[in-house]
């Protein structure tokens, strides 16, 4: 705790010190380093989010519809 009270000490003399441009910019400075701490919310996975619906697809399920999605699609011509 006692090395926590020195360091903000510190950086209060040193800010007290510099010029007004230069304590502008070392506060968007800490501000920046504000931001990246901030703890970010992890992001759910979509296979939870979507759990409770009890889908069950099985792998044929799947190719079926990816033959009836491309099957109209245009084939292109090989040309020699």
């Amino acid at each position: 705790m006692k090395q926590i009270a020195n360091i903000q000490r510190s950086v209060v003399e040193i800010l007290e010190v510099l010029p007004l441009d230069k304590q502008q910019e070392l506060l968007h400075f800490a501000e920046s380093l504000q931001a990246q701490n901030i703890a970010k919310k992890p992001r759910k996975s979509l296979k939870g989010i979507c759990s409770d619906l009890e889908i069950n697809l099985t792998e044929e399920d799947l190719a079926e519809a990816r033959r009836e999605m491309w099957g109209n699609f245009p084939k292109l011509e090989v040309l020699d």
